[in-house]
């Protein structure tokens, strides 16, 4: 069973937590125990991998019998970061990294 929590992050340029950067954010509630690190953790570490991105989303995955993750999406440029950080670890299991298309999905013909 995958229960998924949904952050929203809004976001007014690069988001820097350490430098007392603003992130909002709701959430739903759930009846599954709470991960041992935060989303502004999990934030943080995204950060320290993607240094200048800003975030764009947040989620909780509650995977079951696979460790829950923190799934946070980043945005540098016109890249974007895709992370996974373990819940209860603080670890980066994932990072994936994709191109922005530039022209917003329009033809250029």
């Amino acid at each position: 069973m995958q229960i998924t929590k949904k952050f929203i992050v809004v976001s007014a340029g690069i988001v820097t937590l350490v430098a007392g950067g603003g992130v909002a954010f709701a959430a739903t509630t759930s009846t599954a125990a709470a991960p041992k690190v935060t989303a502004e953790q999990a934030m943080e570490l995204a950060h320290k991998q993607v240094a200048g991105a800003w975030v764009s989303e947040v989620d909780y995955q509650s995977r079951g019998t696979r460790p829950d993750v923190w799934e946070v999406e980043l945005t540098k440029g016109t890249e974007r970061h895709e992370l996974d950080v373990d819940a209860a670890t603080g670890k980066v299991v994932k990072h994936q990294t994709d191109q922005e298309d530039d022209d917003h999905g329009h033809d250029d013909d």
